[in-house]
């Protein structure tokens, strides 16, 4: 059976450490050969932006836009529909390879047999 792994992001630049482990982790899954799907909910939903990703700085840190490469290359990258709605944001505005999807396509995900979850 393949390893899975759904990650919702809630933070994004009001809460940069926790933002990057969400980011962080998903990368080094889908870097590890897991099946990665990484949700981006509230303000997380801004890095699926082209050029924000680039904007966002913390010491210490791989940059974001590497690790957003590294998940789009082996993964899948969502952005919440109902967060992309309260943002203006269309499919247009967003990444190539990201999708806006609902609360009915993360259930489906994350009770999937095999699928573990994490919500940072």
């Amino acid at each position: 059976m393949a390893r899975s792994l759904v990650i919702k992001a809630t933070a994004g630049t009001d809460e940069p450490e926790r933002c990057n482990q969400a980011f962080t982790v998903a990368a080094s899954a889908a870097a590890s050969g897991v099946e990665i799907s990484l949700w981006l909910t509230g303000e997380a939903a801004w890095l699926a932006v082209p050029g924000r990703a680039e904007e966002f700085e913390l010491p210490e840190a791989a940059p974001l836009a590497d690790l957003i490469g590294t998940v789009l290359a082996a993964g899948r990258i969502t952005v919440c529909t109902q967060c992309a709605a309260r943002r203006g944001l269309t499919g247009e505005d967003l990444l190539d390879g990201v999708r806006i999807a609902g609360a009915p396509a993360f259930v489906e995900e994350v009770t999937a047999e095999g699928v573990q979850a994490l919500v940072y």
